[in-house]
């Protein structure tokens, strides 16, 4: 499949190597693909490393972003994040400080849980001071992530996690509520500082919680109750903070990478990145080869890659954690007629993906004497990777037929592009599907609970997390507003046990959104122009902007 214009144009910005003479995407996959299977033991077998290849040419393997970008540099750092602890002294805030920016600096997300800080306005024995709390200290973080740009034009990601429990989880929920002058300024110039601007933030929910929600002479029943519908409201009005969630097996695991996907019970450890592109495969034969090959191809690239600083290497031996994830979920559905939501074909792909990719993890690792994987499946967002595949990202509806893409240029413009999505591209032309009638993230917003319980379906096969995020209406539309705060939070409850954590954004909540949707017959008469230097005048689903242009 021939790549598009726009995919074409965001795979040579971000991932081809002009200096070495890289002209395409097949360019990128003979550096990628041999030069980390050459880390296996005693090296790759030839038949794995060419089917490898082929794969990544089709679009069919996907490594992930940072694999694409810094593989075969002299510093070869390819794990996509980091994930700490925040510690409660003077050295622990110096040691975040100092380890977060080295792992910044490489070009790595970091997420940080901060549950160990205490809580703003206590007391300081040893210098007879008063703590700033937790909250001082993300947005401390958040400002060292404003200055690191790496490669002159990725942002740094950043999360922020802090306990249900924690004194200060009120002050947390409504951290990111900017005044209505900051929010012009975000409008204006999305560059305007603003608190916790760099960092995604979740509340983060233990068993206990869940207990406590449960039962009404818990001692925390009230908290737990106060947290949570405080928490909702705010998803729903400005879509932060979000929850993430660690019950079950899973309790303790409360540290987690910038989009989420990827938990640990370890400071220092990290995430390691690959997707199967579900919409480029046939057959269930060719998937479950597609997955031996991906997890073979992570596991290679956890003797690879470079890491930012040597405490990462001992994590990361111990535990050698693994995140092949899917992409094109949404594609694949319709390519066979499915809505978007479980069925039992799915569910047979899905069971080949749990079970093929554990049982090579394992076999792979003694094979090559390393210490057995941990955990072996994360579906990431696919932001980027996806583009260039021109699928669906990850397990997310198709966002919608037609749309604006904004993305900084050279690290120093907000530039956009229209863009007509291109499944639904194929759906419209191949197919002679009317463009009003491709089911979308914006449709489906009209019924959340299909999008929470598909993401419940999926978390049953995945041991990591799914970073998802669930497009929601603007606040204050019919479909959102104050009087079904209520109604979704207790869907959301329903769900909430069985998925390690949930994100969702209210149209426009955010100023500088990077895609927003504009007519299909908008996006064709625009489609192929150069670049246009970004205006504050978005479209957005309220009919404001320039959406009919």
């Amino acid at each position: 499949m021939a790549f598009g214009k726009f995919a074409a144009d965001m795979a040579r910005a971000k991932y081809f190597w002009a200096d070495a003479g890289e002209t395409s995407w097949q360019d990128v996959a003979f550096r990628v693909i041999p030069t980390v299977l050459r880390a296996i033991p005693g090296g790759p077998r030839e038949t794995d490393l060419g089917e490898l290849v082929d794969a990544m040419i089709a679009r069919a393997f996907m490594p992930g972003g940072r694999y694409c970008y810094a593989t075969a540099r002299p510093y070869h750092q390819t794990q996509n994040c980091v994930l700490m602890r925040a510690h409660d002294s003077r050295e622990g805030w110096a040691e975040l400080m100092q380890k977060g920016c080295l792992s910044l600096m490489t070009g790595a997300g970091v997420g940080v849980a901060y549950g160990p800080v205490r809580h703003e306005g206590s007391r300081i024995n040893k210098t007879g001071g008063t703590a700033t709390g937790p909250i001082a200290l993300m947005q401390m973080f958040n400002e060292s992530g404003r200055g690191i740009m790496q490669g002159g034009s990725r942002r740094a990601a950043i999360w922020a996690g802090l306990p249900w429990w924690h004194a200060d989880v009120h002050k947390f929920i409504r951290a990111k509520d900017w005044s209505p002058e900051v929010r012009a300024l975000k409008e204006k110039d999305y560059s305007f500082p603003a608190t916790l601007d760099h960092t995604n933030v979740s509340v983060q929910l233990d068993d206990e919680f869940f207990l406590a929600y449960k039962h009404e002479h818990h001692p925390r029943h009230s908290m737990a109750h106060s947290v949570y519908w405080s928490t909702v409201e705010r998803m729903l009005k400005t879509g932060e903070p979000g929850f993430s969630v660690d019950v079950g097996e899973n309790a303790g695991e409360d540290l987690r990478n910038a989009c989420t996907e990827v938990s640990s019970r370890d400071s220092d450890d990290v995430c390691n990145l690959g997707s199967i592109n579900m919409g480029n495969v046939d057959t269930l034969e060719q998937f479950g080869r597609l997955v031996a090959l991906g997890t073979q191809f992570l596991l290679a690239g956890t003797l690879y890659s470079d890491v930012p600083h040597h405490g990462i290497a001992v994590i990361r031996d111990k535990n050698r954690r693994l995140g092949l994830g899917l992409m094109g979920v949404h594609e694949w559905l319709l390519k066979r007629g499915h809505a978007y939501g479980p069925n039992d074909e799915l569910a047979e792909w899905l069971d080949t993906y749990a079970r093929i990719s554990r049982q090579v993890a394992d076999e792979l690792a003694d094979d090559w004497n390393l210490s057995r994987p941990v955990k072996v499946r994360a579906i990431a967002p696919t932001g980027t990777i996806g583009i260039v595949a021109e699928t669906t990202t990850g397990i997310e509806p198709l966002f919608c037929t037609a749309y604006k893409r904004r993305y900084l240029r050279d690290g120093q413009s907000w530039v956009y592009q229209y863009v007509v999505d291109p499944v639904a591209r194929r759906l419209i032309e191949k197919d002679n599907v009317k463009p009003d009638s491709i089911e979308d993230a914006y449709t489906l917003a009209q019924n959340v609970e299909r999008r929470i319980a598909f993401q419940a379906f999926v978390q049953g096969y995945v041991d990591h997390g799914i970073s998802s995020t669930i497009n929601l209406p603007t606040w204050g539309s019919s479909h959102n507003n104050k009087d079904l705060v209520r109604p979704f939070g207790d869907t959301l409850m329903k769900y909430l046990p069985s998925l390690r954590g949930i994100t969702v954004y209210p149209d426009g909540a955010r100023g500088g959104q990077p895609l927003t949707p504009v007519k299909y017959s908008t996006a064709l008469k625009h489609e192929g122009a150069e670049l246009v230097e970004e205006s504050v005048n978005l479209c957005d689903l309220t009919g404001k902007g320039n959406c009919g242009e």
